[in-house]
């Protein structure tokens, strides 16, 4: 495993809660590296409304809208990571930070479904 670096630069990335080489999930994840992460296994969690969710969605995806997010832990389980998505990367921030404090691994996708679209993650209509 690679260490973390010990710059100025390494402990700012850890402050802001950015991924470093070392495996570790930052608060938030780039749309390739969410593609990455649930390739390897990782669960995704949408977090938008039922609308939302019937204009497409990632396939597998675990749908529980922000609203009920107190639920989520039951049905996800905390043997693997959590990429949370939402339209735009606002309210899986705060899902994200909910399932953290319920003791999962959990991270927000930064730009939402259009990001995911474009690093070539498929949508389920």
């Amino acid at each position: 495993m690679t260490t973390a670096p010990t710059t100025l630069r390494g402990r700012l990335r850890r402050l802001l809660g950015r991924a470093t080489d070392d495996g570790a999930v930052g608060r938030t994840v780039s749309a390739p590296r969410a593609l990455e992460m649930v390739r390897d296994g990782a669960v995704v969690l949408d977090v938008r409304e039922r609308a939302e969710w019937k204009t497409g969605h990632a396939p597998h995806a675990v749908h529980v809208p922000l609203g009920d997010i107190a639920k989520a832990p039951g049905r996800l389980g905390k043997d693997r990571p959590v990429v949370v998505m939402c339209a735009s990367g606002m309210r899986s921030r705060t899902a994200a930070k909910h399932l953290r404090d319920a003791g999962l691994t959990a991270t927000s996708l930064s730009g939402g479904i259009g990001a995911w679209q474009a690093a070539g993650g498929a949508v389920r209509r």
